[in-house]
């Protein structure tokens, strides 16, 4: 599946290096497509407030689209980053 620039996807593990868990949100900012393998996608980060938090790059097994059924969820992070 490819997804398109600025659509928000849901992250599929945790990146503790980042603070982040399966199922929070980011938004895709570029696409890295590879020839006879996974695509990758550049994604960024969010606060609550808008702020950019952290910027990664993944492959697409590590993302999925978010759903109707899903509701987005405030949680805090251990410290500031």
């Amino acid at each position: 599946m490819a997804f398109e620039l600025f659509t928000r996807v849901a992250l599929q593990e945790d990146f503790p290096k980042h603070q982040l868990h399966r199922g929070d949100v980011a938004t895709i900012v570029e696409h890295h497509p590879v020839a006879n393998g996974e695509d990758g996608y550049s994604l960024e980060i969010f606060n609550a407030i808008g702020e950019t938090i952290a910027v990664l790059v993944v492959s697409e097994s590590q993302i999925e689209p978010l759903m109707r059924n899903e509701v987005l969820h405030i949680r805090v992070l251990d410290e500031a980053v």
